[in-house]
């Protein structure tokens, strides 16, 4: 037990603040993401709901306003491709833009809040967005058009997600895709679709895709796999899908119409996601979480591409979802990691945490890593930021678009809650901390800092963040109704100005609560925890 405890000890001391330094010692790629949607009548205020994680080691971590604008005939937009920067010591990995082309600009576009994957707009048009790779060789480099470019576009230029989907159809067609398999999920105040999206192939223009509704009263899951498999295009109420669905993989040799056999999007063009059990587990756990009746295998292949949840879904469920780790489960990271209580018991060590990186995994040999090898929680150390967003009809766009918003790894943070229609936020939530390097005036910081020492003895530093968040938590749940009943009675007066004014100023406030919190609660773990490591 004394050699566990001090490799345990050792791991800790080597890795305090290494969720910010060591990025660069492991690759995420393939395995960013997980993304949970929610139809309106599945949820238990009739919201439509998408969300998204950015696990990921080099996304950026601040959140701005862009707003709506008008554009003279002739303007065109830069596209991007994102490429790894040189890495630099003492600095954040990161991702850096090389302009490759123009696009024609339209001339008018909303209002969005600016992610690394835009979010929402003005307009309660939302997305979320899970990458799952999807088969090399049709990736193709000669479009303009990346993923992060492509949710810029769509809600720049849509309101509902049918026009999201057909607006991306066509500039993919025209200008290309470059970037790998991604799904999008994509919603609406009335309802939410998955969009998956891959290249047509090297060398050349345009993309394969697929999209499939989520029906109202399901819940749907993406976690860096493809899902949409059967799809049926006379049901236009259901399925959307690319011109070239059928006949790149004709071309390819990956199915065959003169074989009966049925056409599977995944089987077709993702084959290999639907292997990875990282991706697999994260599937089976959400619905399990949502639906426990249905008793899904924990190791099937395949799951149902959507479910009815065994009760509605709230903003509590959906952060449950997004802290969940496998606790209780025996796909928890931590239940070999043990030690002998009081009274001669084994119990899981208070060293041993649910978020360990690869040479931890590998000491204590764990099933666990990257690459859709071994098993990876829904929560991360590696997530950058979260979002849980609300589309809602029964509310004006001004008040019905709300993003909640969290930083860092999800199981240590709390979401805060930003409208979709506010004038701007504050400072620390538009500084990005991966430019910056550690600093008080990034927000992102803040909940790092936290996450990366609760995470050293989090058996018991678990209970900390417990004791600080949740009453927070339920604190911006429980004001929700109020405060936007105050918005919506402004806005009945014709008083917009007033009422976006005064959301604007709830969401500041909200977010700047939660970041002084940050830092207050990790001062209390350094300074009174100083000699236990």
């Amino acid at each position: 037990m004394k050699k566990l405890f001090l490799s345990l000890l050792a791991f800790s001391v080597m890795t305090v603040f290494g969720q910010s330094n060591l990025w660069y010692e492991y690759d995420t790629e393939g395995m960013e993401c997980t993304t949970v949607t929610v139809g309106k009548n599945a949820s238990s205020d009739g919201s439509v709901m998408t969300s998204h994680t950015d696990d990921s080691g080099r996304s950026r971590t601040n959140i701005t306003v862009e707003k709506s604008a008008d554009h003279p005939a002739g303007t065109t937009e830069t596209m991007y491709k994102r490429v790894w920067a040189k890495h630099e010591d003492g600095k954040m990995n990161r991702y850096d833009n090389i302009p490759i082309g123009e696009i024609e600009q339209v001339s008018h576009t909303y209002q969005f809040l600016n992610t690394a994957y835009p979010c929402v707009n003005e307009k309660q048009l939302a997305i979320g967005e899970s990458t799952f790779g999807g088969r090399a060789e049709l990736k193709s480099d000669s479009g303009l058009i990346d993923c992060q470019r492509l949710c810029r576009l769509m809600l720049e230029r849509c309101s509902t997600a049918r026009d999201a989907i057909r607006t991306a159809g066509e500039l993919l067609k025209k200008y290309g895709w470059i970037d790998a398999g991604e799904c999008l999920t994509i919603a609406d105040k009335n309802e939410v679709w998955h969009l998956e999206i891959l290249g047509p192939g090297k060398g050349k223009l345009g993309a394969v895709w697929a999209a499939q509704r989520v029906p109202d009263d399901h819940v749907a899951v993406n976690a860096n796999a493809s899902t949409i498999r059967e799809i049926d295009l006379k049901n236009k109420d259901y399925f959307m899908a690319s011109d070239n669905v059928y006949s790149l993989a004709e071309e390819n040799g990956w199915w065959s119409r003169k074989s009966g056999e049925t056409f599977r999007f995944a089987y077709a063009y993702a084959p290999q996601t639907r292997t990875m059990m990282a991706c697999r587990r994260r599937e089976w756990r959400v619905f399990d979480l949502l639906a426990p009746s249905l008793h899904l295998d924990p190791n099937a292949e395949n799951y149902p591409f959507s479910v009815k949840p065994d009760s509605l879904v709230s903003l509590e469920d959906m952060v449950r979802i997004f802290q969940d780790y496998y606790e209780g489960t025996e796909y928890d990271m931590r239940k070999n990691i043990t030690v002998a209580d009081k009274d001669g018991k084994s119990v899981i060590s208070p060293l041993a945490n649910p978020f360990m990186k690869g040479d931890e995994l590998k000491l204590h040999k764990v099933n666990g890593g990257w690459n859709g090898l071994g098993e990876r929680n829904i929560a991360v150390w590696f997530t950058v930021y979260a979002t849980i967003i609300q589309c809602r009809s029964n509310l004006p766009d001004e008040v019905g678009a709300l993003c909640w918003f969290a930083l860092d790894n999800v199981a240590s943070s709390v979401y805060v809650p930003i409208y979709a229609n506010v004038n701007d936020l504050p400072s620390e939530y538009k500084t990005c901390g991966r430019k910056t390097g550690f600093s008080r005036k990034a927000a992102w910081w803040a909940f790092n800092r936290l996450g990366t020492l609760a995470s050293q003895r989090w058996g018991d530093f678990r209970y900390i963040i417990d004791k600080t968040w949740k009453p927070m938590q339920k604190e911006f749940f429980d004001n929700q109704q109020d405060v936007e009943n105050q918005a919506f009675m402004l806005l009945k007066a014709g008083k917009r100005n007033e009422a976006v004014h005064f959301l604007t100023d709830y969401t500041s406030r909200c977010g700047l609560q939660a970041v002084e919190t940050a830092w207050e609660t990790g001062d209390y773990i350094w300074t009174n925890f100083d000699g236990a490591w």
